[in-house]
């Protein structure tokens, strides 16, 4: 049976981590001194950009950090190579699987196809993949995420930030995940001003052509809309959204983050100034609730979906000159009324 479960809201902590290398990729390892532990902990493989990309990857990390601080466990995180195939990926999984990880969690629907085949040789450990609900297997859990409804929320904040009603959306990868975060910002800014006029941009059309992983590629997009108008500019482009944060604060306007709280992110602190909120993805929580369940033994498995109402997405309130914005703030809370009460449906396509 599939079992659903909520993603909870989970925080950084730290640990300490000794560097090591691997055949496809590197990694990183923390040992565990628990008694009696059945497994050596956590094994974490990222998606394209790996550690350090201030959004997506670094969502999943803070959550392999919590769970390993909280539950006492150890943990490996192995980064991606350059050009790999999934029968890297495989080989990747197959390594933690061998070295007695559990749970293993493939960050990224990239890892589908290594996941499913990993996971029916390894049907005694727990499996994790973020993004991807394909994989049916009782030793699965398919960590999903309603991202249409944070970047609605982004996109009701941009067009209430706008000084020229002219804003601005950069996709990394023109697949269907990333159509989800361009229609509901799309809808959300119009639900404010249905006349706005929004750039739209894909960086590649395969993640191979790295649209998730070029910060050039990001910058370069959002010149071109910079040039063309738009004051407030939302990437769903993972690292290549770095990016795109650094062109709109040399151009002084306004930039949305996305997945995690990028204000708050060290690598982007001179440019925080320039970053209205983000979209928030809480990945973060579903690597630690995956953990919680493996060392509770009661392992998820099935789709795991966060939505607005559970907390596995939100909008980021660090920035004061977000936080205190009355007229951002009630269109917000309007808007977040609306889709936990049903009212409002948000678009994926």
């Amino acid at each position: 049976m599939r079992r659903v479960s909520r993603i909870a809201i989970a925080g950084a902590a730290t640990a300490a981590l000794a560097v090591t290398m691997s055949a496809c990729g590197s990694s990183s390892t923390s040992s565990s001194s628990a008694e009696g532990a059945k497994s050596k902990g956590i094994g974490l493989a990222y998606d394209i950009g790996g550690k350090g990309d201030q959004s997506f990857n670094d969502a999943a990390y803070a959550g392999f950090e919590k769970a390993q601080t909280e539950f006492k466990v150890g943990g490996r995180d192995v980064e991606p190579s350059d050009n790999e195939t999934d029968a890297d990926k495989v080989q990747r999984l197959e390594q933690l699987a061998k070295s007695g990880y559990n749970p293993i969690v493939g960050v990224g629907y990239v890892y589908a196809p290594a996941v499913k085949e990993v996971a029916a040789k390894y049907p005694k450990i727990t499996f994790g993949i973020i993004d991807d609900n394909s994989i049916t297997s009782k030793n699965v859990a398919d960590m999903v995420f309603h991202e249409e409804q944070s970047s609605y929320l982004a996109g009701v904040a941009a067009a209430k930030a706008t000084k020229k009603n002219h804003i601005g959306f950069i996709g990394g990868v023109d697949i269907p995940l990333i159509h989800k975060f361009e229609a509901g910002f799309i809808q959300g800014a119009q639900s404010v001003n249905p006349k706005i006029k929004i750039e739209k941009q894909y960086l590649t059309q395969t993640p191979q052509e790295g649209g998730f992983s070029s910060p050039d590629k990001g910058e370069n997009a959002a010149k071109g809309q910079i040039d063309s108008g738009a004051d407030v500019i939302y990437a769903a482009a993972g690292l290549s959204g770095q990016g795109v944060i650094k062109a709109a604060a040399e151009h002084k306007i306004w930039a949305i983050g996305v997945d995690s709280d990028q204000y708050k992110q060290d690598a982007l602190a001179k440019y925080k100034n320039y970053i209205l909120t983000s979209a928030l993805k809480n990945v973060e929580g579903a690597v630690y609730d995956l953990t919680k369940s493996v060392v509770d033994k009661k392992p998820l498995s099935g789709e795991v979906r966060g939505d607005l109402k559970s907390g596995g997405v939100g909008i980021a309130e660090s920035n004061p000159a977000f936080k205190n914005n009355a007229g951002i703030q009630a269109a917000i809370k309007k808007a977040e009324a609306g889709i936990k009460n049903g009212t409002i449906v948000v678009k994926t396509s």
